[in-house]
């Protein structure tokens, strides 16, 4: 169990959809009425996978001993993610790495000693598992939680039912203008989509501290993801 822990996780909603890439037309007649206008769709809905990192740092003035001593860390680490229900195709190693470190004063460096340092990412797929999670890992030996991302299990789902409704947004909007002008849509010609690059927010390391004393399972909330899909579309009007 966690014993001194303050930290925030912020929710990393990672939404990137592929563009629709039409095929080649040839060119339309100079006097066809057309009108073009921008769709969106939005779908919100609450997240139901989670992605943890997980790191255990082991300092020592001898390399063998550090790298010992981070092996046995994370070993006690993976144990109890494991004994958390979660399987070992959830986790991957992310980094191994032995670095010398030093201080420095008067403009000289001095060898301080070696810190080792292991990452694993761990997936959580059912979120109600996700604070013992993050308890187990610190209670064995984790040093950090480098962040929490949220995810869906089935985002090209979503990301299409969103498109669906960036696509219909659109049509009503191009019926709207050719009204206005005392028209009708007679044909849809292009749909573009709007290749949209990846919202992130900024994640915070989460360094943990131990004491004797037991504290409640880390609440988590996970809150919601959007998922947005832009689109274009070019419609003969009549």
């Amino acid at each position: 169990m966690l014993r001194s822990i303050l930290f925030s996780i912020a929710l990393l909603a990672l939404v990137q959809t592929p563009e629709v890439w039409a095929q080649p037309l040839p060119p339309l007649p100079p006097d066809l009425p057309v009108v073009t206008v921008r769709g969106e769709g939005v779908v919100r809905t609450a997240p139901d996978r989670a992605l943890v990192r997980v790191g255990a740092d082991s300092r020592s003035r001898d390399p063998k001993d550090a790298q010992a001593t981070n092996a046995t860390a994370m070993s006690a680490v993976l144990q109890r993610i494991a004994a958390a229900g979660i399987p070992k195709d959830a986790v991957r190693t992310l980094v191994v790495a032995l670095q010398q470190e030093f201080d420095y004063s008067g403009g000289r460096q001095t060898p301080r000693g070696y810190l080792a340092r292991n990452v694993v990412e761990v997936r959580v797929d059912d979120l109600t598992k996700l604070g013992d999670v993050l308890d187990a890992s610190v209670s064995s030996g984790a040093t950090s939680i480098q962040g929490v991302q949220f995810d869906l299990k089935e985002r090209t789902k979503i990301e299409r039912e969103a498109l669906t409704r960036a696509v219909a947004d659109a049509m009503a909007r191009a019926d709207a203008a050719a009204a206005g002008a005392r028209r009708s849509v007679d044909r849809v010609i292009r749909i573009d989509e709007a290749v949209q690059g990846p919202v992130m927010r900024p994640q915070q390391e989460f360094r943990m501290a131990a004491d004797a004393a037991a504290q409640p399972t880390t609440p988590v909330a996970e809150g919601e993801i959007e998922i947005r899909a832009v689109v274009t579309v070019t419609a003969a009007i009549k």
